[in-house]
């Protein structure tokens, strides 16, 4: 994109960001003017206590509340739908999501149903959303997915076995109050997976074909970010410092892809979510070097950038961006990611996944054109690299 190509930059949410940001809760709840609260969240972040400080918050603050906490990994659409429907009954008037990317993306489709009725499925794709939106306030606990501060809500559709995406601003949290302390209870398995997701986020936003240039500015910054700190973040998860610094990659990770896209490794993560019911940030860390090799021939340039931002000095463009897949297969292999058979993906699933894939919008976002064909030779690379 040149300096003559105009662009739009939306950012509909007030961030507060650092150690004890989880503490303006009741503020920012008082500044909507609202009265009755549901929480968003799933039945880890309840045995983890999370869900208890949140309420305490609350309680704290003079605010009625109720507990949704039935949202399942890759949420689901009778999911949101019950959730919303809970909304409606209990006559809540705003919600505040907790945990990771699951409950904050099931939260932000809540929104829209508890508001306007309807299906999770009426409202996939942008443009679908005319009315108006519960708000929301979203309280991140893993540094991975940026949903916090993004306009999409990832919702599988359960009849189909696939992943749809409803993307408006409208559904943005209005408040994201991103605390790294939250963290600090994620066990390193965890910790491994959602920070190379976030990475992943960081890579993407940064190439793909519709980017412009402050989404590329934070993806760049992301991967400075997220390459110097998740070493540490996986191996001392009390490190407040690595916390932080992974905190804040993945939000900004969030933000880069949020005004650019995602590309081929989410729409592979997101057929394998959509089948196999897999982590998505799991999926997203073992597919990101296949897709990266894929995409050198037309991503050199930028992959030769990224591989800076790592702190690797080489200043030929081709060299610099093999040493960048390289350096992400490093951070893999150094915080004990496992490999594609850890998914229990089989083989005679590779043609459904590809199409799949390719119906993914994101497909036409990835800096090198993908097909079918394509996406199958992935499939089978990583399956063959067991």
């Amino acid at each position: 994109m040149g300096v003559l190509d105009g662009f739009e930059f939306i950012l509909p949410s007030r961030i507060k960001y650092g150690v004890g940001a989880v503490k303006h809760l009741g503020d920012e709840l008082r500044a909507l003017g609202v009265s009755r609260v549901m929480v968003v969240t799933d039945r880890g972040i309840v045995r983890a206590g999370l869900c208890d400080r949140v309420s305490g918050l609350l309680r704290a603050s003079g605010f009625d509340y109720v507990v949704y906490d039935g949202v399942e990994p890759n949420p689901k659409d009778y999911n949101v739908e019950e959730a919303a429907e809970e909304a409606r009954v209990s006559g809540v008037d705003c919600l505040v999501a907790v945990g990771g990317g699951s409950p904050i993306d099931a939260a932000k489709a809540v929104c829209v149903l508890a508001k306007q009725g309807g299906k999770a499925g009426d409202y996939r794709g942008r443009g679908t959303i005319r009315g108006e939106c519960l708000p929301l306030i979203a309280i991140p606990t893993t540094a991975g997915t940026g949903s916090e501060v993004t306009f999409s809500s990832v919702i599988t559709d359960t009849k189909e076995n696939f992943k749809f995406t409803i993307k408006s601003p409208a559904i943005a949290a209005k408040t994201a109050l991103v605390d790294p302390e939250l963290t600090l209870p994620v066990p390193p398995a965890v910790t491994a997976s959602t920070g190379v997701d976030a990475l992943t986020h960081a890579i993407e936003g940064y190439t793909a074909t519709v980017t412009e240039p402050i989404a590329e500015a934070l993806g760049l910054y992301a991967v400075e970010l997220i390459s110097k700190n998740i070493r540490e973040a996986v191996a001392n998860g009390r490190s407040l410092e690595a916390r932080s610094g992974m905190m804040l990659g993945s939000l900004l990770a969030g933000l880069s892809f949020s005004h650019s896209d995602v590309a081929s490794v989410h729409c592979m993560a997101e057929a394998l979510g959509g089948m196999y019911d897999a982590p998505h940030g799991l999926c997203n860390a073992i597919l990101l070097p296949y897709v990266m090799e894929y995409n050198l021939p037309d991503a050199e340039y930028k992959y030769a950038r990224i591989a800076r931002a790592m702190g690797i000095e080489e200043r030929d463009d081709r060299k610099a961006a093999v040493l960048c897949i390289e350096a992400v297969k490093s951070i893999s292999r150094d915080i004990g990611l496992p490999g594609f058979d850890s998914l229990g993906v089989k083989e005679e699933d590779f043609e459904i996944l590809s199409e799949m894939s390719e119906r993914n919008l994101s497909t036409g976002s990835n800096p090198r054109p993908i097909d079918r064909a394509g996406y199958l030779a992935l499939f089978k690379k990583a399956y063959n690299d067991r």
